[in-house]
């Protein structure tokens, strides 16, 4: 039995993390999950959240995803996000103004495609936002 497993970790736009892995913990939609190496093979979707990576040799990695699906095998485990940002390069800033943004156009709602449109940006940053305070308490 191995002690570690191949993690990937990919979103539409790029591979953000590609290497071993000794744990993760990732936000299935039934909530936290836990995999070590070895892990029954399973297929899950991932809801907004933190995914915890804990590297062989390496400081423990946090990476911000948005939707998407985990996939587990016995020696390779696959993230495949719709949105992925390591947890050092959330901007809060930019969160809070999309987040204002998202609140004015749904208040005013002009249409329903664009009200949706504001929904979706509205949930995606109070996401983001709450991830960026569960870094900050984590000292990171």
């Amino acid at each position: 039995m191995g002690t570690i497993f191949h993690l990937d970790i990919v979103s539409a736009e790029e591979s953000i993390y590609s290497g071993p892995a000794e744990f993760i913990v990732a936000p299935a939609m039934m909530g936290e999950v836990g995999i070590f190496p070895q892990h029954t093979p399973m297929l899950t979707r991932i809801k907004s959240g933190v995914v915890k990576v804990k590297a062989p040799l390496q400081d423990d990695e946090e990476i911000y995803v948005s939707g998407g699906m985990l996939e587990v095998q016995p020696d390779v485990v696959t993230i495949l996000a719709d949105t992925a940002v390591r947890g050092k390069d959330l901007d809060e800033a930019k969160a809070l103004e999309v987040k204002k943004q998202a609140e004015e156009i749904m208040k005013n709602k002009i249409s329903e495609v664009e009200y949706a449109r504001a929904q979706a940006e509205l949930i995606e940053a109070v996401a983001q936002l709450a991830a960026i305070q569960k870094l900050r308490k984590r000292g990171h």
